[in-house]
């Protein structure tokens, strides 16, 4: 996702165990060739696929805002895998915040539909009540 034009996803990191069952489809995913379609697709994003033996497999983003999402892949299908790359690419990794108080600003402005007695500028309609 781009914040005023900017991409926000920096870095991409891939961990999978080369002989666990649980890596199989992210081994997969890395030997047709997907994560080097999505390097070429994203210049700006750096992508790493690193070896870590004995563990299971996720994908770790991190953002310009410093922040990071992690994301288990465990024996999870390649469409899957797709999915969350894409995912992670199009969030933007900041954090979710609840608005729990009515927002108030300095500088209010009105809204909602119009209608022509919100014409203040031309009063050329007359209001006749029925008695």
């Amino acid at each position: 996702m781009a914040t005023r034009g900017i991409k926000q996803l920096t870095k991409l990191k891939v961990f999978f165990c080369e002989h666990g069952g649980s890596s199989s489809s992210v081994r997969d995913y890395i030997s047709r060739g997907n994560i080097i379609q999505f390097a070429q697709q994203n210049p700006t994003v750096e992508v790493i696929a690193q070896l870590r033996n004995g563990k299971h497999p996720y994908i770790m983003a991190e953002y310009l805002t410093g922040s990071s999402k992690q994301v288990c892949v465990k024996n999870e299908p390649i469409e899957r895998i797709n999915s969350v790359v894409e995912m992670l690419n199009n969030s933007s990794g900041r954090k979710i915040t609840k608005i729990t108080k009515p927002v108030r600003t300095q500088t209010p402005s009105v809204q909602g539909v119009w209608t022509p007695m919100l014409d203040i500028a031309s009063k050329q309609f007359s209001v006749k009540f029925m008695e």
